[in-house]
């Protein structure tokens, strides 16, 4: 399971020009469900996000989490961060998890973060989406377990 966290102003998710989430200040959560990946996982990762402390203090330091903030969070789905491109130049998908197996996990993962308190949006799975993502910082932090 792989997790591109961008600590955001806002971000917003369109499917054939319909805009179907957005947020305010939080963060925009791109996962990857990677074959084999268990919920032991997924809960490991749900928590470390909602705890990473990626948001500035009164003194300017990354010390505040997404729960300590009382940020959102856009949840997408993204199985091209499995792309493997050791060969050739057409990247290959073979660890990625099937769309049966992936979308329970990312509603999963988008689930336990609403447990921890956070206010979460999702992308619609399967679809060709347009994600607007105005990065705060920038900050981008990969997550892997």
């Amino acid at each position: 399971m792989k997790i591109v966290y961008q600590r955001v102003r806002r971000g917003a998710v369109s499917v054939s020009g319909k805009k179907i989430a957005e947020i305010g200040r939080g963060a925009v959560l791109l996962v990857g469900i990677e074959q084999g990946d268990t919920r032991t996982e997924m809960e490991w990762l749900a928590r470390k996000c909602a705890q990473l402390r990626v948001f500035e203090d009164n003194e300017g330091k990354m010390n505040r989490s997404l729960l300590d903030i009382e940020g959102e969070a856009l949840v997408v789905s993204q199985f091209t961060l499995l792309a493997d491109v050791r060969k050739g130049r057409r990247p290959s998908f073979v660890d990625a998890a099937l769309p049966d197996e992936a979308e329970p996990m990312v509603q999963k993962f988008a689930d336990q973060l609403a447990e921890f308190g956070i206010p979460v949006q999702t992308g619609q799975f399967g679809a060709n989406m347009l994600v607007e993502i105005e990065n705060d910082g920038p900050v981008t932090i990969l997550l892997e377990r």
